[in-house]
């Protein structure tokens, strides 16, 4: 009976036993596959800079949508525009800004608060000399697009929308040096609110321009600029007033053109990579502007183009999130953390693609009806959806990797 009764109490005991391993295993499984606890970290830290980055790239595509609504000519004009902006201006801008993630990264890790706005100011001179030589370029663009062979009508459309943006590439240069400057101290939140605000005025903006003032075309490029100066403006504020910016930044001083050949050494090269990364993409639009049906092949491969962009715009989120962990963690001396902040981004890149390509799938006609409602542009972005994914999957990957 004893031993009956032994049985019968041990038994429960037993199968508690083997659910509670079987448990502790699936979590050990799970914990093999992703560092939760740093995938938590870095989602919390790369979400707000998801949303900046995504807010900021949408205050340039939302003027192309205004545009390419008045017409199929517009369309196409403010699609090739708005890529050859970012083949020469914008795509250069940001990795010039590069620099700053590691530079300011490494110093608000290493506790050398002053450097942050020494480099932030050099960074500034230098995006705003480049600016410079980039908007005299831009001037040209008509005659460089019908050197390209592009569609005539169409390169003096794209020439007249960046007649008016050249603006906002000052406006961009500034902007992304804040940016780097901010995520550095993981002051994020306040970029989200600056962005998001401004990404709603800027629809205002847009629209008032387009339609009530009759400005039409031109003043939907006009409203980037606008808006851009908005957003920096507002920043800049923020830097100068903030208390918790007393340490990092400490004013205007002449001293910073002492340190500017520190952020360019690292800023050209950036640019570099990053301006490559783009160009593969960005260069379709223009090959697409020699066949016969430009109008309607440059508008559907910008659109393309345009969803691949705002997919490496969640990649490039995480990866700033990332680069400024990694470098705040090999600034105050901890390597094994930064390893593990590496392998944690590369698998939540991948699980973020496959989040991104299935919303493409499900979404394409709202993502085209945004564009044009063209049925037949619907139709032929549809039989490319299968190289968009694949496309979008191994880009993302590669932005993480990059940054």
């Amino acid at each position: 009976m004893s031993t009956k009764k032994s049985n019968l109490e041990t038994k429960p005991l037993l199968e508690a036993s083997s659910k509670g391993e079987e448990t502790r295993r699936r979590k050990r499984w799970w914990k093999n596959v992703l560092d939760v606890e740093e995938a938590k970290n870095q989602m919390l830290f790369s979400l707000p800079m998801i949303l900046t980055s995504v807010f900021y790239y949408s205050i340039t595509l939302v003027s192309v949508m205004f545009a390419g609504r008045l017409g199929n000519l517009e369309l196409a004009g403010a699609t090739l525009a708005y890529s050859w902006a970012s083949v020469t201006g914008f795509t250069f801008m940001t990795g010039l800004s590069e620099a700053l993630e590691t530079l300011c990264g490494q110093g608000f890790g290493a506790k050398t608060y002053k450097m942050l706005g020494l480099y932030l100011q050099a960074s500034c001179i230098i995006s705003f000399f480049f600016s410079i030589i980039l908007s005299i370029l831009w001037l040209y663009t008509e005659k460089i697009l019908i050197i390209l062979n592009q569609d005539p009508q169409i390169s003096l459309t794209a020439a007249l929308y960046m007649k008016y943006l050249i603006p906002g590439l000052f406006a961009y240069g500034f902007l992304q040096n804040i940016l780097r400057f901010l995520q550095a101290q993981s002051v994020v939140v306040p970029l989200v609110l600056c962005s998001a605000i401004t990404m709603c005025i800027h629809i205002g903006i847009t629209y008032a321009l387009v339609h009530c003032a009759n400005i039409g075309f031109k003043g939907a490029s006009l409203a980037t600029s606008i808006s851009l100066w908005i957003l920096v403006f507002v920043l800049a504020m923020y830097v100068l007033s903030a208390k918790k910016f007393e340490h990092t930044w400490g004013g205007f001083s002449f001293e910073s053109f002492r340190y500017m050949h520190i952020p360019l050494k690292l800023a050209l090269p950036s640019a570099a990579m990053v301006c490559l990364e783009d160009w593969a993409f960005e260069i379709l639009v223009f090959l697409a502007g020699l066949m016969p049906d430009s109008e309607m092949t440059t508008s559907l491969l910008a659109m393309c183009v345009n969803a691949e962009t705002l997919a490496f715009m969640f990649a490039y989120g995480l990866s700033a999130a990332a680069s400024t962990r990694i470098s705040n963690e090999l600034g105050a001396g901890n390597p094994d953390r930064a390893k593990s902040a590496i392998v944690a981004t590369l698998e939540l890149s991948v699980i973020l693609a496959l989040i991104i390509v299935l919303a493409l799938v499900f979404g394409h006609k709202i993502w085209t009806n945004l564009f044009s409602d063209s049925p037949i542009i619907t139709k032929d972005f549809e039989s490319m959806l299968l190289l968009l994914a694949i496309s979008i999957t191994i880009d993302s990957v590669q932005g993480v990797l990059s940054g």
